[in-house]
């Protein structure tokens, strides 16, 4: 596991995009914020997190962390908390992608 004070580890945004079986959809969510988002938040490295829901294309709900750096998902306690839990079998489209800041030297023109 890496040193969660090494300067080379940067925090960035962890998007995650699902759907789930409509009978399970309130359970669901009920358990993402009232049990999943305290569990993960509880694990070291892990910043914030914030749900969506979507108005386009793809999976219907995302959820935005902000995670310390890739050591976070090492830890023994996002080990125990990490996934979709009791739903796991009812999740479907599941993507997710990584995210860093651009800087501004090289962000392109807008």
């Amino acid at each position: 596991m890496s040193d969660p004070t090494s300067a080379s580890d940067k925090a960035f945004l962890h998007l995650v995009r699902v759907d789930i079986d409509p009978a399970q959809e309130q359970a669901f969510n009920a358990w993402y914020e009232e049990v999943h988002f305290p569990d993960l938040l509880a694990c070291p490295g892990w910043l914030s997190a914030r749900r969506f829901v979507s108005i386009g294309d793809g999976p219907k709900y995302a959820a935005i962390y902000q995670v310390a750096g890739p050591w976070a998902f090492e830890t023994p306690e996002f080990l125990e908390v990490a996934g979709f839990g009791p739903f796991a079998p009812f999740v479907t489209n599941f993507a997710r992608i990584q995210l860093q800041p651009l800087s501004r030297a090289s962000a392109p023109d807008a």
